[in-house]
């Protein structure tokens, strides 16, 4: 079972590194899709989707039924692939709303979760511990670098 104040730091943790990551950015370099034809927008975009696939799964989990995302890397991708379009013209403000709502919805979850819930065998792939903002700081951080920002 993962222990409830440590996986809440983990998140906290990621978000700071991602937040340091786009810090100074301006509103254009926020939306210049030259991260192999995503913004910086777009990643903050698909990291809301899936903090609230996440927070759902840990309610879910938590009131005792199956997770709902047991889906193999090309469901996930396919997910993917239409979530992207979907998301692409809401607007800055709005993506920064919706990184910011779903990651509380994310943490309000884990803070009320069930030891059911923070059973990380009972997840899919997309897990209960996630690196996956990680990834997306990265993929910001070279580009950063690559472009001088």
């Amino acid at each position: 079972m993962e222990d409830r104040d440590a996986l809440l730091r983990h998140y906290r943790e990621m978000r700071e590194g991602l937040l340091a990551a786009i810090h100074g950015l301006t509103d254009a370099q926020m939306t210049d899709p030259s991260i192999d034809g995503w913004s910086v927008k777009d990643h903050l975009a698909h990291l809301a989707l899936w903090d609230d696939v996440r927070a759902s799964e840990v309610t879910r989990i938590s009131a005792g039924h199956d997770s709902a995302w047991r889906v193999t890397d090309e469901q996930a991708e396919a997910y993917n692939a239409i979530a992207f379009p979907a998301r692409r013209e809401l607007s800055l403000a709005q993506v920064r709303w919706e990184l910011a709502t779903s990651r509380a919805r994310l943490v309000d979850a884990i803070a009320a979760a069930t030891p059911r819930g923070l059973d990380p065998s009972l997840y899919s792939e997309t897990g209960l511990r996630s690196t996956h903002e990680a990834e997306h700081t990265g993929w910001i951080k070279r580009w950063r670098g690559k472009r001088g920002f």
